[in-house]
């Protein structure tokens, strides 16, 4: 294992107007960064990992969104969600069990019905990917975690260490990455460098220096992901 699953970054064209729609539907407590982005925190002290940063960036959303959250509701219905601004994608169908919404921002995410013996909230991360399993494989060497596949065609992780939701899903799809992934997750490494990352397969796209604390990568499908680790004491 290299490092551990740390949290959840999403880009905002308005961080707190954002930020404010993911505190409010996952009854979660919106904190104000002070420097224009803010932290959706979980109220019950379950997991640092559940916190989500909403960051204020210029660029404007473009394609479709390759990262995504799944939900539990605790309603048999969106309605709570539609009303706190979600706006109605897709309804369920004879293809598709789930409703499928997006954000303010318009970022997708499902929302799934009730289920005995689960609590409302996120269930699942979900990527698009075009190997899954080679995918998962390779996220398993970095985090740890058990590989399920599926005659679907998706892979998912179990276990990943610090991953605070049950699967860590990797589905396919026909169309490669073309643009900056909207929502992306950190890790936190167990060496001082990422040294064992890159030589894993990752790609280093900005160094840490004195203007980020952590280190910018991309894992072997161009998924955009943070690192960080403890400066190394003078």
């Amino acid at each position: 294992m290299i490092a551990h699953f740390k949290d959840l970054c999403l880009d905002a064209a308005d961080a707190h107007r954002l930020g404010a729609f993911w505190a409010g539907i996952l009854d979660a407590k919106l904190v104000d960064l002070g420097d224009g982005d803010t932290r959706v925190d979980p109220r019950a002290a379950r997991s640092d990992a559940e916190s989500i940063w909403v960051n204020t960036v210029p660029e404007p959303r473009t394609g479709k969104t390759r990262v995504h959250l799944d939900l539990r509701m605790a309603d048999a219905e969106p309605t709570a969600l539609l009303a706190a601004g979600a706006t109605l994608v897709r309804e369920p169908d004879a293809e598709l069990g789930w409703w499928v919404l997006a954000d303010p921002d318009g970022n997708v995410f499902c929302a799934f019905p009730p289920e005995e013996g689960s609590r409302p909230g996120p269930v699942a991360l979900v990527v698009d990917a075009a190997d899954p399993v080679a995918q998962t494989t390779w996220w398993a060497r970095v985090v740890g975690g058990t590989i399920e596949t599926s005659d679907e065609g998706y892979a998912r992780l179990v276990g990943a260490a610090g991953f605070p939701w049950d699967y860590w899903i990797f589905m396919p799809v026909p169309e490669r990455k073309t643009v900056k992934n909207r929502m992306h997750w950190d890790v936190g490494l167990t060496e001082p460098e990422p040294t064992a990352l890159i030589e894993a397969g990752a790609t280093l796209l900005r160094e840490r220096d004195d203007r980020i604390d952590w280190w910018i990568m991309a894992d072997p499908e161009g998924n955009e992901f943070c690192a960080f680790a403890p400066r190394p004491t003078q």
